[in-house]
């Protein structure tokens, strides 16, 4: 809400002091149409007080250092105004002159200092955080603006108001809301936090109000293509560009594991000759900065070399014709209705394949595979990687053999 401030000065004629002609300068503070007087401690004649200018009157040192005296007192209280706007939705002209006495202060509200928060992120914009990170936050505030309007009827809430119960009914409006489970609403409720830690820091307020609310993942079983729909993906042929185009996209990911942020940022130049002498991806990951090391499976390099001429790339200096993560998805989902794949397919899906089918179930140690995601600690990778079937059926049938030598 917009809140309107004027400020004026005025000479109070009838507490004239009658031994010395004297009389009070006040200061007139009108917020919204309601005003309240306070006094500048000035005294004046009052043939020295020019109503017009509301100033002392003559350019003799006294004057003019009395009237620099008001002007400081009008920019201090414009100051103060705006800086308790900031925080106050609405504005009250009692609430000021408490604020101004030192009697009220001013209570920082919640959305405003997310806004910080994202402001600090886009800052460090490609330094520590992503674009796909700043529009994730983007996101979070917005979630969190309608649950503030929709369930408190408030544009915004002061940090003070913040309880374990407000956390907890933002989960609730999440999952009913928005359809969330419980990681997405974890992530978001895990956004909250981050910004009570930056009020905290700053010392809007003095203790975490959401300290008992717990933001804790659970395991959930991530899906991953089969090495026979793999395959069939694979040997699928398309007229259409767009999806020939996306099944190459998709299958270079089966075969190096990148997610979509860090396929979108590949270039040329992070296509290198490894200790071994073949080609390899070396590459800082988006989302963490931590190094990805990908030797190129013969899969990834036939694709790379379809589309070294493509006019898309070559004007990009990319090596594959991206679109936006969103539009490879929807190509996807008829990719997978065409091969009869009853499966939602991602681009994500394609990096949990190449951590389960391409690498995990032909005996690439997890530690290896965990290098090649770029993940920082093993139990991420973990999270990824799923035994298959038919790897548990080839070890179980070497343990036959061996079982039955014995005999």
């Amino acid at each position: 809400m917009n809140n309107t401030l004027v400020l004026n000065f005025i000479l109070k004629r009838s507490k004239t002091n009658h031994e010395n002609g004297k009389a009070p300068i006040y200061l007139r503070v009108t917020i919204n149409g309601v005003r309240f007087e306070m006094s500048t401690k000035i005294f004046v004649t009052t043939t020295q007080w020019d109503e017009a200018s509301q100033r002392i009157k003559g350019r003799k040192e006294e004057a003019r250092q009395t009237n620099e005296y008001l002007n400081n007192i009008q920019t201090e209280v414009q100051r103060k105004f705006y800086r308790y706007q900031e925080t106050e939705e609405y504005v009250t002209a009692d609430k000021f002159k408490r604020f101004l006495k030192g009697q009220d202060k001013p209570h920082k509200l919640l959305l405003k200092v997310f806004d910080e928060v994202i402001k600090t992120v886009e800052a460090e914009l490609d330094i520590n955080y992503s674009i796909d990170t700043v529009k994730r936050y983007k996101i979070s505030i917005e979630r969190l603006r309608a649950y503030i309007n929709e369930i408190h009827h408030l544009e915004d809430i002061p940090l003070t108001d913040l309880d374990y119960n407000f956390a907890r009914e933002y989960d609730l409006f999440l999952r009913k809301t928005y359809g969330c489970s419980h990681n997405t609403a974890m992530k978001y409720i895990k956004h909250l936090k981050k910004v009570i830690h930056r009020a905290m820091l700053y010392e809007y307020i003095d203790r975490d109000p959401f300290s008992a609310y717990k933001t804790a993942y659970k395991d959930v079983d991530r899906g991953f293509l089969t090495t026979e729909e793999l395959r069939t993906i694979e040997e699928k042929s398309f007229r259409v560009t767009r999806l020939e185009e996306t099944k190459d996209i998709f299958i270079f990911v089966c075969y190096t594991g990148l997610s979509y942020s860090d396929l979108r940022k590949l270039s040329p130049e992070h296509i290198v000759k490894g200790s071994d002498d073949k080609l390899w991806i070396i590459k800082n990951r988006e989302k963490t900065g931590v190094q990805s090391r990908i030797p190129l499976l013969p899969q990834a390099l036939e694709i790379l070399k379809k589309y070294q001429e493509h006019p898309v790339c070559a004007a990009d200096n990319k090596i594959l014709p991206i679109r936006s993560n969103q539009k490879l998805n929807a190509y996807l989902s008829e990719i997978a209705e065409l091969c009869e794949i009853n499966k939602h397919i991602t681009m994500h899906l394609g990096r949990h394949t190449f951590a389960t089918t391409v690498t995990l179930s032909n005996d690439v140690p997890i530690e290896t595979v965990q290098k090649m995601l770029g993940h920082k600690n093993l139990s991420t990778t973990q999270i990824y990687s799923r035994v298959v079937d038919s790897k548990i059926a080839n070890d179980m049938g070497r343990l036959r053999k061996k079982v039955a030598r014995k005999k």
